[in-house]
């Protein structure tokens, strides 16, 4: 059963303006132009499953990424047309309430939510580190992630550990994978994570009842395929052996490559370049400054320093300057070129000497 067109219009959302972010849903998912309608449909209908989202070791950054999202926003879409019974930052409800709202969902929709969750859960001295209404996050996270029909963690904290598991990591913090087993887990890290990838997420599993296809750490491929360097507007620069050599320099002004300042694009996998943030105006290196790789596990202790650790560039060697590397990929290309020539004027030649038999003939 599908909702009229009034329920979008009437949240000061165009029906244009809603298929045309079911087009970018459907090319964020990479599915051909004909599962529009069939997303438009899933995002619609009046079957809305429930969702609790629970909150541990975070900053609320995720939920606030949530809440900022361009028009059509994701929050006018979750808010409508998902039924999101618990969440501490946006519900009406408090104390009591709140703790009733989230245990009437779990008794009448066991297996059937989706459980969102945003933060570490901190498993040193019993859990003792964080607690809600008087239960530690550890033992939330078991009783409603593992009667979950799915399990969505949003935000490298909530999927890796994030900064509270940095060393020496004090609370003992882990990433909801590390602690559930018996549950599907789809991780979408990031600092915070991308809204629309979420979206994109949440559309692929009302429309095919399953998560999108994962990579070994569960996140979805068509956010986290490909690495950063890979698509970054700055490549060509990189390429070209062009980089920023100090903050605020010609080739900074410029647009040149971060690599000599640190940015960790090229051993990040994330779909930043191409989706970005704030509704596709901008992401970090558009605005100026290196990627620090914080979709990536335990990103706080491996990737550091920020400014000063080179990253390592595949076919080259961490060893490699950065100078050498620019170099290098230009004389490739010389190289590459010059072969083709070569070999273009070597077939050449056989043609003709063809021809000359033939005419001899």
């Amino acid at each position: 059963m599908v909702k009229s067109n009034l329920s979008i219009e009437s949240s000061g959302v165009s029906r244009r303006n809603f298929l045309k972010y079911c087009s970018t849903i459907t090319a964020t998912l990479a599915l051909s132009p004909s599962f529009i309608p069939k997303i438009a449909e899933a995002i619609e209908s009046d079957k809305r499953p429930p969702v609790i989202w629970l909150e541990f070791q975070d900053c609320a950054g995720d939920t606030e990424a949530l809440l900022r999202a361009g028009r059509p926003t994701v929050a006018e879409l979750v808010l409508d047309h998902l039924s999101i019974d618990y969440h501490e930052t946006i519900m009406a409800a408090a104390g009591h309430q709140a703790e009733s709202a989230r245990a009437d969902t779990l008794k009448e929709y066991k297996g059937k939510y989706i459980c969102i969750v945003e933060g570490s859960i901190p498993v040193g001295d019993n859990g003792v580190y964080c607690t809600v209404a008087g239960r530690t996050a550890l033992d939330i996270l078991n009783e409603v992630g593992g009667n979950a029909a799915i399990i969505i963690a949003v935000g490298t904290c909530a999927t890796h550990g994030g900064l509270p598991a940095a060393y020496p990591n004090p609370t003992g913090a882990k990433g909801v994978s590390e602690l559930i087993k018996n549950v599907p887990i789809i991780n979408l890290p990031g600092c915070p994570h991308n809204v629309d990838n979420l979206t994109a997420t949440i559309v692929h599993y009302l429309l095919f009842g399953a998560p999108p296809a994962l990579d070994n750490l569960l996140r979805p491929k068509f956010a986290y395929g490909k690495r950063i360097h890979d698509n970054c507007e700055r490549r060509s620069h990189f390429d070209a052996g062009q980089y920023v050599e100090k903050w605020g320099d010609d080739g900074h002004r410029l647009g040149w490559c971060l690599y000599k300042m640190g940015c960790k694009g090229p051993e990040t996998f994330h779909n930043c370049p191409t989706v970005r943030y704030n509704d596709g105006l901008s992401w970090p290196v558009m605005a100026g400054h290196g990627c620090v790789g914080c979709s990536e596990p335990a990103f706080w202790d491996t990737m550091m320093p920020i400014y000063r650790r080179l990253p390592n560039v595949p076919g080259f060697g961490v060893e490699a300057t950065a100078t050498r590397i620019g170099t290098a990929v230009v004389g490739i290309s010389a190289i590459v070129f010059g072969v083709h020539g070569i070999v273009t004027a070597i077939r050449s030649r056989g043609f003709v000497k063809e021809r000359e038999e033939e005419f001899k003939e």
